[in-house]
């Protein structure tokens, strides 16, 4: 009996759509631009113009509209577990990422 990757989920998944700020970690290669598909507590599902490769480490900057704090920045750190292209992401690539940990940015006060 073959089990369907979807119900090999253990988080629930969100769609959700809003724009993303990716780079691979450590690079200085400039960060890319992305668009987010869904999330869930372990992975993130976004497409993008960028040619990823699996295993890759990269680092995602959590739009507010997820953090729900525009003065916070979440960083989450993660690697790339698939890459796919999608026709529904008009000619972009689909790119899942598990998390491997996440940083909390805080501004400064005076």
């Amino acid at each position: 009996m073959r089990v369907a990757a979807a119900d090999r989920r253990i988080t629930r998944r969100h769609n959700f759509k809003a724009p993303l700020r990716v780079r691979i970690w450590k690079s200085a290669i400039p960060e890319q631009r992305a668009e987010l598909e869904n999330l869930s507590e372990r992975e993130i599902f976004f497409a993008t113009d960028s040619l990823l490769r699996v295993g890759t480490t990269v680092e995602i900057q959590m739009p507010k509209e997820i953090t729900g704090e525009p003065t916070i920045e979440w960083l989450c750190i993660g690697h790339v577990v698939r890459v796919e292209p999608d026709n529904h992401l008009r000619g972009k690539l689909g790119v899942g990422v598990q998390f491997d940990c996440y940083q909390i940015l805080r501004p400064q006060t005076a």
